[in-house]
């Protein structure tokens, strides 16, 4: 967290994937990311949770600051801090409109999420939702995609999470002033001062790049690689339509040990049996809306982290994305594995994802205009039919004020012609899946819901059956000469 807190700094410039995220946003676009926390027993008071949030926003001081945009598009916007922040106003509460059961729940999600952030104010929200069954109560958190990374996990949540039940909210030690507001003729300068830096050190980091052949070779094979897999198109499905604005939202609970069952019998990654299980549904739901599979293989965006050890905590997104089959035509679920393994065997390292964050660092030098039309390129395009994105959280208890976390479903956003995506997180053995769809176009999300759980399920039921044969097998007894 003190890492994290000292790389957000006042005046501090958008990066060029962060100002891309921005670009991105439309009416019927909205790049924010959040998700669903449930928590076990009573909620705090509203007034408990206002004081544990304020006390813990030095952690991530970008939350108390908003976007300053410089005169006629010279520059990035940068991060000031926001002199009229009101906490309140960012953390909402529910009140008595209590959901009761999860189908009310997500119908409440649905809504928020149906909704932009105000570009005027700091880029995040969160509810407290009280009345769940079970003695339970929620979370909803929603925070720009330019705010934070979807992979590190650096946001408000984090910093407000415990490894101990402490049930008082921490004391406010620091007293937070906002600093004054730059003029226009100041952010012009600091953007005209970058630009010429950056230009300078140009020549310096090209040749620490060619100082390594062999690292200049993988880089221009991957771009080259990253440059086929963007503009070689998807196959026209049922998801890729225009989108509008409303939303729907639908969770699914599972065990990380299924998931590690699945891989330890039939080899491959925890991600490539996500990526399996999601193909599995998707044929699902395809075969319930009476459409055909026979020859159509899906591709997912799968968003993968490309920061290294040295750069952890550091802030704004150093992500990639990687294509991966959804091969729903496959009626064998072992085989659609093996495609996903072949395919994603190695990625998170190669070449590609090498070329695709080299191509996504030159925008560094990229002028507003430019830079929007390229990313809307990646976005728009149909190089892939969704996003499926899989984030490992923490195997061990979390509380807030002493509430257990139980449960919690991450949502992801949509863009691009694209009326579904699909997010996993892992937690204490726990995997919530959180999907996430154009509200018309998608009226029968549930049903994708249900081919995740059917798809786990026979998954799990191959690799016990292996397993079994498997011991069978070693039990029996070796026929001797003559028998």
């Amino acid at each position: 967290a003190p890492m994290a807190a000292a790389q957000q700094k006042h005046l501090d410039p958008l990066s060029a994937l962060d100002t891309a995220f921005l670009l991105q946003e439309g009416p019927n676009a909205h790049m924010h990311i959040g998700g669903v926390a449930i928590f076990a027993g009573p909620p705090p008071a509203y007034e408990d949770l206002l004081d544990h949030i304020r006390a813990r926003l030095d952690r991530v001081p970008r939350y108390r600051q908003r976007l300053a945009d410089p005169p006629l598009g010279l520059g990035r916007p940068r991060w000031v801090d926001d002199p009229t922040f009101n906490l309140e106003y960012h953390v909402r509460h529910n009140g008595v409109a209590s959901p009761g059961d999860e189908r009310a729940l997500r119908r409440l999600v649905a809504r928020i999420f149906s909704q932009r952030l105000d570009r005027s104010k700091p880029l995040w929200e969160i509810m407290l939702v009280e009345g769940l069954e079970d003695d339970r109560f929620a979370l909803i958190s929603k925070t720009h995609h330019a705010v934070v990374d979807g992979i590190a996990g650096a946001d408000i949540t984090t910093a407000l999470f415990d490894l101990t039940p402490k049930e008082q909210p921490d004391k406010v030690l620091t007293p937070w002033l906002a600093r004054p507001l730059p003029a226009a003729a100041e952010l012009v300068a600091l953007n005209l001062n970058g630009t010429a830096r950056d230009v300078a050190e140009a020549p310096v980091r090209a040749a620490s790049t060619l100082a390594d052949r062999l690292q200049l070779r993988r880089t221009l094979q991957g771009m080259s690689e990253t440059a086929i897999s963007i503009f070689r198109p998807a196959p026209a499905s049922p998801l890729n339509q225009k989108i509008g604005p409303h939303r729907r939202v639908a969770f699914v609970d599972t065990r990380l040990e299924d998931f590690k069952q699945v891989k330890n019998v039939f080899g491959g990654t925890v991600n490539d049996v996500v990526l399996a299980v999601a193909a599995g549904a998707l044929r699902h739901w395809m075969h319930e809306r009476g459409l055909k599979t026979e020859g159509l293989e899906l591709r997912a965006g799968v968003p993968v982290s490309t920061r290294g050890r040295e750069e952890q905590g550091a802030m704004g997104n150093r992500i990639t994305q990687l294509v991966a089959p959804l091969p729903v035509d496959v009626p064998d679920p072992v085989a659609r594995l093996r495609i996903v393994q072949e395919a994603m065997a190695g990625q998170t390292s190669s070449r590609e994802a090498l070329g695709a964050d080299t191509i996504a660092g030159s925008s560094d030098f990229a002028p507003p205009t430019i830079l929007a039309q390229s990313t809307r390129m990646n976005l728009s395009t149909r190089s892939y039919n969704l996003r499926v994105t899989n984030v490992p959280g923490p195997q061990v208890p979390m509380y807030l004020l002493g509430r257990e976390l139980q449960e919690i479903y991450p949502l992801s956003f949509l863009a691009g012609d694209r009326a579904l995506a699909i997010a996993a997180m892992s937690y204490r053995g726990f995997v919530g899946f959180g999907l996430i769809a154009d509200a018309e176009k998608l009226d029968d999300l549930e049903i994708v819901a249900e081919g995740v759980r059917a798809s786990l399920a026979e998954y799990v039921g191959l690799a016990k059956r292996r397993q079994q044969r498997g011991r069978t097998s070693r039990k029996m007894p070796k026929k001797t000469a003559g028998a």
